[in-house]
Parts: structure tokens; C-alpha cells; sequence
């Protein structure tokens, strides 16, 4: 599924069949969210990452509905490079170092999920359990804390630009990028090359994450699997 700013799903298909495609397109790397799972309060469906783990010829990162550090190792021994926390991380920090003690700083990943407080202000707030959840800490603070614990990269997403195509946020990500020395990637905007190129000409070496633009083609978002380096 694809959303827009966590919401107007939009089937995409099915997760074995688009991993065999971004296989054929020799894709970097693809992360897998259960945006779900969290909120729903469940965990990760373990038989289904073992079966797209199988599959997959590129580097993996899984996340949803990780809770402790004995989860995180078990999805690393199906055959993931990384595991990514949200909401687990901002209501028990200390979780990303026992990740980060159990399956090595790498592969501890925490996203940062960033929505504007308003229009015409600067501020960014942060939220989980899909957008609903907001909680009272700053982006940056929150971000330099988890480095310091041990999280080996940090993905800022950008709420209000989800799915809608329009380009990254910017100004936060240039922020943060000066704040932690940590590998970054941005996510949430992207819908053309050149978005990718003015996201690593404005920060220099980061990951640029996109999901509508490797799945939509068209003004009618019709669905079509596709795959461009810059």
C-alpha cells in the first residue's frame, strides 16, 4: 500500500510480487513498513518477512511493531540488514541502545515522523501510530539523543509531503544534517529525479527514500513498479 500523508491508501500490490520487480531493477535498498502493526498493537508478521527476506536480492530494512531488542535480532536473522523504530523509541529511548548492543549499531535505524505546527511557522513537530499520535519533543533533540544511544542512521519523513509529490522538505532536513554527524535519509516528497538531485546537491551524501515515485506513473497515479538512478 501507498499513502498520502498516512492516509488515502492506495493498494499497490502484492509485497512478494513487488520485491521481485525491484529485484529486476536492481533496486539499493527497500524498506518494508507495517504502518499498522503499531497501532493496531500486534507485532511483525515474521512468516511473511521470511518469505520476502527469501526472495529479495537487495539490502532489507523492516519496520512496525518492533518493541524490544530480542524482535529486532530475530528479524535480522531472517536476512534484514536493518530494523527501524519509531514509536517504541520515542516512548522508551533506551530501547535504541539495547538494539544497538544486540544487533550492532548498523543496523539500528529510527524514524522520525515530521509534520509543520503550522503554515507560516518553522516548527516541526513529531508523531507516530501513523500520524495520530503527537508527542511534546523536538525533531532535532530527538534525533542527536538516538545517535548518542547507539542508532546507526536516522530517517526523517516529512508527514505533509507523503505521497504528495511535491519535492522534500528542505529546511529541516538541512538542519539535522548539521546536527548529527550519522548517516540520514529523507523520505516523503519525492516525485521526480530532480527532487533527488536537489535533495543531495542541498545536503551533499544522504539517502534520498521514495515510494510514490517508484510506484505511481502519471497525473492518475496509475500503478506501474518502476525503478531511475539519478
Amino acid at each position: 500500500m501507498k499513502t498520502q500523508k498516512f492516509g488515502n491508501a492506495k493498494y499497490v500490490g502484492d509485497p512478494i510480487n513487488a520485491v521481485k520487480i525491484f529485484n529486476e531493477k536492481e533496486v539499493d535498498e527497500l524498506t518494508l513498513l507495517d504502518i499498522d502493526a503499531t497501532a493496531s498493537g500486534r507485532g511483525p508478521d515474521l512468516a511473511l518477512l521470511k518469505d520476502i527476506a527469501a526472495e529479495s536480492r537487495m539490502p532489507l530494512c523492516y519496520g512496525g511493531g518492533v518493541q524490544d531488542a530480542e524482535m529486532a535480532a530475530r528479524i535480522i536473522a531472517l536476512g534484514y540488514e536493518k530494523v527501524s523504530v519509531s514509536h517504541a523509541a520515542l516512548e522508551r529511548p533506551a530501547l535504541v541502545r539495547e538494539m544497538a548492543d544486540r544487533i550492532g549499531r548498523q543496523s539500528v535505524v529510527v524514524t522520525i515522523d515530521v509534520k509543520k505546527e503550522g503554515l507560516l511557522s518553522g516548527k516541526h513537530k513529531v508523531y507516530s501510530r501513523n500520524a495520530k499520535q503527537a508527542h511534546k519533543v523536538d525533531p532535532i533533540d530527538f534525533a542527536m539523543k538516538c545517535t548518542e544511544l547507539g542508532a546507526g542512521e536516522i530517517v526523517l519523513n516529512s508527514i505533509d509531503r507523503d505521497g504528495m509529490m511535491q519535492g522534500y522538505g528542505l529546511d529541516l532536513a538541512h538542519k539535522l544534517r548539521g546536527s548529527i554527524t550519522t548517516p540520514m535519509t529523507v523520505v516523503g516528497g519525492a516525485g521526480s529525479i530532480d527532487d533527488l538531485r536537489a535533495l543531495t546537491n542541498e545536503l551533499g551524501p544522504v539517502g534520498a527514500g521514495a515510494g510514490s515515485l517508484f510506484v505511481f506513473k502519471g497525473k492518475y497515479r496509475a500503478v506501474l513498479i518502476s525503478y531511475a538512478r539519478p
